[in-house]
């Protein structure tokens, strides 16, 4: 099983590969598995509803990062991943996090030590806007590409 050493690092792999470009399915819907496990009932936006209730706003739910924490992507596809991008718009963060408004760094990478896992990713945009020095360094130590698109 492929190890991931930082969780948001994971979920910028998983929204390329999950929501963009559809190769890792099923696509993951935080609604669909909160039902599934018995957290909410079918009504409204129950999602944003049971995190308010629970007082999960503007973190990651436990259930939902123990998916994620769980899922394996195959060498395959993690050979497959050119490029990522850093948008606080991304479709994972919503399914982690219905109450999030991307003001906060709940979604920061701290660790590039996954890079190994990506042997052909190119390009990490809006690295130069969002990421300390340092990572970007180390990006462009790599050879991949930092800029905005």
């Amino acid at each position: 099983m492929t190890q991931f050493a930082d969780f948001s690092f994971k979920l910028l792999v998983i929204e390329r590969l999950m929501y963009d470009d559809r190769t890792l399915t099923p696509a993951f819907d935080v609604r669909a598995h909160l039902l599934a496990q018995g957290l909410i009932e079918d009504d409204g936006d129950p999602a944003y509803a049971y995190t308010k209730k629970m007082g999960l706003s503007y973190q990651v739910l436990p259930v939902v990062r123990d998916y994620f924490d769980a899922l394996e992507i195959s060498p395959e596809l993690l050979s497959s991943v050119e490029e990522l991008m850093l948008d606080g718009g991304n479709r994972v963060y919503y399914h982690c996090s219905p109450v999030w408004d991307g003001e906060d760094d709940l979604y920061d990478v701290r660790s590039l030590d996954d890079l190994p896992l990506l042997p052909n990713l190119k390009w990490i945009r809006g690295a130069d806007d969002f990421w300390p020095a340092e990572l970007v360094d180390v990006l462009r130590e790599r050879g991949i590409a930092t800029g905005d698109w």
